[in-house]
């Protein structure tokens, strides 16, 4: 069965990614599987303030996204669809690289939680863009 992937972080333009995702599954019958990525910095091991994330806490807050991001869509936006949610730990553009083999599509914002205002395109949808073996399609935030 054919297959597309979608990055999601909470952002705005990660829910607008997932709206096109959802549509370019639906016109191409395809599964759509929703990943969130989720990483344990290194500096969150170093003695300091009590409210240093846990990996838990990342990893609820990586599947927060994707639930957050499909009730944005409202109601009945993914209907028939087969849709696969999935919450990786790992850096995002890696995780979006792996989950995305073998499938006809990957498609991400252009922006996420942590682009820069102005940027054309975030370092996650750069990333992907230039090292993908298939299609990306990266949804513009509006201007």
């Amino acid at each position: 069965m054919a297959r597309v992937v979608v990055g999601v972080d909470g952002s705005e333009n990660s829910v607008r990614a997932l709206h096109e995702a959802a549509e370019q599954a639906r016109h191409r019958g395809a599964r759509l599987t929703v990943v969130s990525a989720w990483h344990f910095p290194a500096l969150a091991m170093l003695p300091g303030p009590e409210d240093v994330p846990t990996p838990a806490g990342l990893e609820g807050a990586a599947q927060r996204a994707i639930d957050e991001s499909i009730d944005k869509l409202g109601p009945g936006a993914l209907d028939g669809l087969e849709v696969e949610r999935k919450v990786v730990e790992g850096h995002p553009a890696d995780v979006l690289l792996r989950e995305a083999e073998g499938a006809d599509l990957l498609v991400v914002g252009s922006q996420g939680l942590g682009g820069f205002r102005g940027m054309l395109l975030g370092s996650v949808s750069s990333h992907c863009a230039h090292h993908a073996t298939i299609p990306v399609m990266v949804v513009r935030a509006p201007k």
